[in-house]
Formats: structure tokens, C-alpha cells, sequence
């Protein structure tokens, strides 16, 4: 790639649009919405964000982008389809990004081009503006986006590509503020919905969560430097210190002076997203000072105390649902064991996915142990059902391997509701959780037995001892509850009709 000027930056085409086709199983997860990373004051930055973003790779596979900036050159930017390590291990990429300071973005689309089609909507976005260039990065989702677009372009924006983030980038040329920071608190105040941002000056490393904290952010040191992450695995694989969480409605300005804290906003309670802790997450990862892993073997043990029952077996449906696996095992009593086994090598593409390869189904991704399976009666983990299609080919699996009895553990409750905050989900009638009571999904997939946790159990395993406060819940749950802490505009305006007062 060539270096780029920065009047290029905000149309790059460095990497050729195409289509990057699903595979059999993929429709039926929920997708992890962004990953976002940022480093300052360290030496040749674009490692440590590479690194980082390496490290967050579960948030969004389809595509990544590093901008990067030093005196010599000014900004820099290489953006491109697939996973990190694929497009930022190569030294002739890497030396095109120098620099003390770049922040990074891996993406799965929640709003915009389905697929990342169009290389214009892969992050990090640039700008000049009059005190300067800046770059931003986005991990979240917009709800007002449609009618803030409506408006930039009636009053003269041209956007350059199809996502919600890009509004906050106008918001900010619009701006009559004469700092990055302040010109960002500008734009933020009139975007709804969910935002973790990192962004950078030349001199400035910005990152800002919304007074929700509905996505998380994290701040990190690594020697003289310091780094902004989505979770704090990406901080272990570069070596650096955890610090603290940025707060809710908290905007962090970091110069070679150190770190300046700021609340912009009004503050509110915060409804940090439980999901997270269900299965965005890496295991590895710390949330609000819980270990994800021991949140996610917790949940296991709720479940098995809410919903026993009698089995030989209990397995995981790897890899997200393995914590919940163990603890339902160690709180059961009932033998943990891998019936089920992953194949690790499979990748996004694999074969062009023909439709003789799409009946395969999970099969190749997802493999029974028969000798361990036949004549069992097997308990599965999982953590979460969205349309149930993979759940029914998991347990035709099963038992075509001769296991005795089948009875599915959700260890999340059912997801009736999408989200709009950041999660690629269905439309509400394509959810098996919105038009189907628990009798009636377990008929459908014809399992022996099917039980949730409840909202209740959740709460209680992520650290609520009581369960959920009712009148103000802890977490953000709308995908299970319907009860949106912030009015989803756009999709109002569209015909979602909200979860009706009870």
C-alpha cells in the first residue's frame, strides 16, 4: 500500500470491494458488533494496535483498519477485509504506518453495508478539520442515525459511506468548538444510542464512553505509553498494565502530559450490556472487576440449581457455551465431558459454500464424539438460542450418534427482543424467542427437554445477589426484557413498536 495523504484517507480504496460470503452456521449467533483499540507514546504504534486488535478479533471478522501519525509523514491509514492476521503481519504493510500514536478498528456490521461489502465503510474514519486532521473509530450503534444523516445532508454533508459512525465525524465539522475534544463532546450530545470511541490528533489520544456505558472501554499503560481497548485481553497480549475502566459518560484526553479526565454529559445509571458477560466477551477478559470466565462458569451453576435434571453427560456447545458447561457439571454433580468437538481450523471460507456444502450444516464446523455420546443422556450448554436453527442440527448430531435423551441448558434467557445498540440480531419475528412460548420452542426442536436461566439467575451470576431491581435494572437486558433504556428512534420511526407498559 502507498502512503496516503489525508485528503485521500476518507475515500481509501486500498483493498478491492467484495462480498464475503457466510458460512452454514452463521446465522443463527448473535454477532459481536466492533472491537476497538488505540495506543499513544509508544514506538511504532501500529505493532501495538495490530496487536491489539489481533486480540480482539472476536468482535468482527469482516475487516479492520489502522490509522497512524507521525511528523515525518502525517497521517497514515491501511484498511482491509478479513482477520489482522492475514493483512497486518506483513513488514511492507506495517512500515507504511509509522508513528507514536494510531488507533484500530475490527468490524462486523450493525449498521450500514451487511457484509462490509464497500471499503469506504471500514473503520477508522479520518477527517480534516480546521484545527487539524483526526481520525475516529466507533464501537456501538447509533439509534437517531437516519434522521441525523436526513439532516447533514440537507444542510450540505456529503457522506462517504453507508455507516452510523460516520455522522459523528460531521457533527464534528460542524462544530464551532476549537479543539478535537470539545468538538467531539459537541457532536456526541446530539447522537442517541451507543458509543465506545477511541480517536487521535496528531498529539491526542481521545477515549469516550456514552453515560450509559452500554459498551465497554477500557484504559491501559504500557511503559511511558498508554492504550485504550475494548476488553483487557488486547492489554495482556501487549503487555501492558490494566488501569481502570473508562466510566460511563467519561472522556479521556491523553497527551505527552498524561491523562485528563472529563464527564460531558449528565450522568445517569448506568446498563452496562449483560451480553457481554454472556458471550461478547473474551473469557479472559475482566468486566467491571469479574473475571469473564468465572461470570460465565457462575451462570452454569445458577442454571443447574434452577433447572435440574437427571443425565450422564453434560457437554458443551463449544466454544461459548464450555464455562456454563463446567459450572452446570460441578453444581450438579453430573460428569463434564467434550461430546462435542470444534474443528479449529475452519475458517471463514473454507469451499464455496454450494448448497450441497450448507446441508452439511454445523458438521463442518462441529463434530460428535460418538464412542464418548452413544446410549447417554446428554445435558448441552449453550448460550443462547436466536432463530434455533443450529440448535436443531446439534441435536439431530446428537442423536444420530445414539445418545439416549437430549436436553438443551440456555445459559442466557430467551432472546425475544433485538438489539439496537451494537449487536447484529434478527428481526423480531425471525427470533424463535418472540413468537414461541419454552414448551413450544422445545417441541420444535424437538428436544427432550429445554430450560433457560432467567433474568433473575443471570443477574445473580453476574454479581446481583438480589436478581434484577425491576424499577432500575443494573445491566442493559433488552434483548431478553424489551425494555430499551434508550428509545430506538429510527426503528420507531420505521414501525418497531416498543415492549407495551405492563
Amino acid at each position: 500500500m502507498s502512503r496516503q495523504t489525508p485528503a485521500t484517507l476518507a475515500a481509501s480504496s486500498d483493498a478491492p470491494e467484495k462480498d464475503l460470503p457466510s458460512l452454514p452456521w452463521d446465522d443463527d449467533k448473535l454477532k459481536e458488533e466492533c472491537g476497538i483499540f488505540g495506543a499513544v507514546g509508544v514506538t511504532d504504534a501500529a505493532s501495538f494496535v495490530a496487536l491489539g486488535l489481533h486480540a480482539l478479533q472476536h468482535r468482527g471478522q469482516e475487516a479492520g483498519g489502522i490509522v497512524t501519525h507521525d511528523v515525518e509523514h502525517g497521517f497514515n491509514s491501511a484498511r482491509r477485509f478479513g482477520y489482522i492476521r492475514d493483512n497486518f503481519t506483513s513488514q511492507d504493510i506495517m512500515d507504511t504506518l509509522p508513528g507514536m500514536i494510531g488507533i484500530g478498528h475490527v468490524r462486523y456490521s450493525t449498521a450500514g453495508s451487511k457484509g462490509a461489502t464497500q471499503i469506504r465503510d471500514v473503520q477508522p474514519f479520518f477527517g480534516e478539520f480546521a484545527m487539524g486532521g483526526a481520525a475516529i473509530a466507533h464501537n456501538g450503534n447509533i439509534t437517531n442515525a437516519d434522521a441525523l444523516r436526513r439532516e447533514l445532508i440537507e444542510r450540505g454533508s456529503i457522506f462517504q459511506s453507508s455507516s452510523d459512525s460516520e455522522c459523528i465525524v460531521h457533527l464534528m465539522a460542524r462544530s464551532l468548538q476549537k479543539g478535537l475534544p470539545e468538538r467531539m463532546e459537541d457532536a456526541l450530545r446530539r447522537v442517541e444510542g451507543a458509543f465506545s470511541v477511541v480517536a487521535m490528533t496528531s498529539t491526542q489520544l481521545i477515549g469516550v464512553r456514552d453515560p450509559l456505558g452500554v459498551r465497554p472501554l477500557v484504559l491501559g499503560q504500557v511503559g511511558d505509553g498508554w492504550v485504550l481497548s475494548s476488553e483487557t485481553c488486547a492489554l495482556d497480549i501487549i503487555g501492558a498494565d490494566y488501569v481502570r475502566e473508562v466510566e460511563p459518560g467519561e472522556m479521556v484526553v491523553i497527551t505527552d502530559k498524561g491523562v485528563d479526565s472529563r464527564f460531558p454529559f449528565r450522568r445517569q445509571s448506568p446498563r452496562f450490556c449483560i451480553f457481554e458477560h454472556v458471550y461478547f466477551s473474551r473469557p479472559d477478559s475482566i468486566i467491571g472487576g469479574r473475571s469473564v470466565y468465572e461470570t460465565r462458569r457462575q451462570i452454569g451453576v445458577e442454571l443447574a440449581r434452577e433447572n435440574p435434571v437427571e443425565a450422564d453427560l453434560v457437554c458443551p456447545v463449544p466454544d461459548s457455551g464450555t464455562p456454563a458447561a463446567i459450572g452446570y457439571s460441578q453444581e450438579s454433580g453430573i460428569p463434564y465431558a467434550m461430546g462435542i468437538i470444534r474443528n479449529q481450523y475452519m475458517g471463514r471460507t473454507f469451499i464455496e459454500p454450494t448448497e450441497q456444502i450448507r446441508n452439511m450444516g454445523v458438521r463442518l464446523k462441529l463434530n460428535v464424539n460418538r464412542a464418548l455420546i452413544k446410549g447417554k443422556r446428554v445435558i448441552l450448554v449453550d448460550d443462547s438460542v436466536v432463530r434455533g436453527t443450529t440448535s436443531r442440527k446439534i441435536k439431530e448430531m446428537i442423536l444420530d450418534a445414539g445418545a439416549a435423551e437430549v436436553h438443551f441448558r440456555i445459559a442466557s434467557p430467551p432472546t425475544a427482543w433485538p438489539c439496537f445498540y451494537g449487536v447484529d440480531t434478527p428481526q423480531r419475528e425471525k427470533l424463535l424467542a418472540a413468537t414461541m412460548s419454552e414448551d413450544e420452542m422445545r417441541d420444535h426442536l424437538a428436544v427432550d427437554s429445554l430450560k433457560f436461566i432467567s433474568l433473575d439467575g443471570l443477574y445473580r451470576a453476574v454479581g446481583a445477589a438480589e436478581g434484577r431491581n425491576n424499577k432500575c435494572p443494573q445491566y442493559c437486558d433488552a434483548c431478553f426484557s424489551g425494555e430499551y433504556p434508550v428509545a430506538p428512534s429510527d426503528m420507531i420511526d420505521k414501525g418497531f413498536e416498543l415492549k407495551a407498559a405492563e
